[in-house]
């Protein structure tokens, strides 16, 4: 990697006050240090991840994002714990304390320069190691030397360290405090679907009969629903068509283009095509993937990857589409086989609805309000993640100087 970063930067011109080093050009008040001469000390713990228990008085570190409990502790120290294998290897815990750890979790611990400062860089040199080794088609893990030999950017001054370490600190603290709120307001809306979707409370609006008095419920064979509700199979409610005419006519999807390319899948968009031909344009929609039956809300252009992609429009369209969509994503269904589920199972499927279209409008609104301050929170942690990524890629090279305060 560092040959790599020598080529890559021969020829170019180096900003005055840079110098080149094997880690790329980073200031002339920098060195660039091996991590065993700036920690003194490279352990892993001894323990199984058996060895945990509920509630334990210490915490155990194990190769996985959460500590969990144990009633021994191994260290009493001021450390950073990285995972060495598995699905979450190279993610770091900072901890100061009491604690033990798991036989493949690296346990470093005495450090000459600023911890934090330390602990962002390695996050930066790991993640793009793990990345290389992922792209060759290996497995990725972490070795002892991996660690020792990991050569550091660090700068001299070591205010200058804390200063960078605060910097994405703070960073780290407003995308934490967006990953709760998000958190915090999808549960409400689950609650509130819950609620809503099947009459359990009822809007204002349209809980009293018109002599005043208050509405209330019906058996049916979904259970207890409001007397003015109904039951409808989602194949009354949504008309589907196969994408055929709409799938992209490769597989090399592009960066940036005219048309996302789709997938009802988590990812949602693969990428992007220049192709004009078979763009669907009937919107809003929902795409279903036959297979898994996951489904999105769709409401801008796109291009299809799957023929296992269905479209789904509602036959009514009075009806809000978000709020089938909400309905479509209530019910419990089991996905066993490898089959088509949409045409031999799902569309039968049952569920409640108000039988006033206002009613369904008016839940609908409540739903997609929701919804939409979820898209701006989901938005705005985005846009901090790209930058941070950006202010680590700037501030951990020296590209970008911290000013400090006379004297230190």
């Amino acid at each position: 990697m560092a040959e790599q970063m020598m080529q890559e930067t021969a020829g170019k011109a180096i900003p005055a006050g840079y110098k080149q080093t094997e880690v790329g050009v980073i200031p002339e008040d920098w060195d660039v240090c091996l991590l065993k001469n700036i920690c003194s000390s490279f352990k892993t713990g001894k323990l199984d991840a058996n060895a945990m228990i509920l509630d334990g008085e210490y915490r155990f570190y194990t190769c996985a994002r959460n500590y969990y409990w144990i009633n021994q502790y191994a260290f009493d120290d001021e450390a950073l714990l990285i995972s060495g294998n598995g699905a979450n290897v190279g993610y770091i815990h900072y901890y100061k304390g009491k604690f033990n750890a798991y036989q493949r979790t690296y346990v470093l611990t005495c450090f000459s320069a600023d911890i934090q400062f330390l602990k962002k860089q390695m996050e930066v040199n790991l993640s793009e190691r793990i990345r290389t080794e992922v792209n060759a088609g290996n497995t990725p893990y972490i070795t002892m030397d991996t660690l020792t030999d990991m050569m550091v950017p660090l700068p001299k001054n070591r205010q200058q360290q804390i200063a960078i370490a605060n910097v994405l600190s703070d960073s780290d603290a407003l995308i934490g405090a967006l990953e709760q709120l998000i958190a915090k307001k999808q549960a409400i809306k689950s609650a509130t679907m819950q609620q809503l979707l099947t009459g359990r409370i009822r809007l204002p609006a349209f809980a009293l009969r018109p002599d005043g008095t208050q509405k209330g419920y019906k058996p049916s064979e979904l259970g207890e629903i409001p007397e003015d509700w109904e039951v409808v199979s989602l194949g009354n409610l949504l008309a589907y068509e196969q994408p055929t005419k709409y799938l992209v006519s490769h597989s090399k999807f592009l960066d940036e283009g005219s048309y996302p390319v789709l997938t009802a899948g988590k990812s949602l968009v693969l990428g992007y095509t220049n192709e004009e031909n078979g763009v669907f344009t009937d919107l809003p929609v929902i795409i279903f993937d036959d297979f898994t039956t996951d489904s999105k809300f769709v409401d801008f252009p796109f291009k299809a990857k799957s023929s296992a992609m269905k479209m789904l429009k509602p036959r009514n369209q009075k009806i809000p589409l978000s709020l089938i969509y909400n309905l479509l994503n209530s019910v419990d269904y089991l996905v066993g086989d490898h089959k088509r589920h949409w045409i031999g199972e799902f569309q039968f499927l049952n569920v409640v609805m108000p039988s006033d279209n206002e009613e369904q409008t008016a839940i609908a609104t409540i739903l997609s309000d929701m919804d939409n301050e979820l898209q701006a929170l989901t938005q705005k942690l985005d846009k901090a993640r790209a930058l941070k990524q950006g202010m680590m890629q700037q501030l951990l090279t020296g590209k970008i100087r911290l000013p400090l305060t006379a004297g230190a």
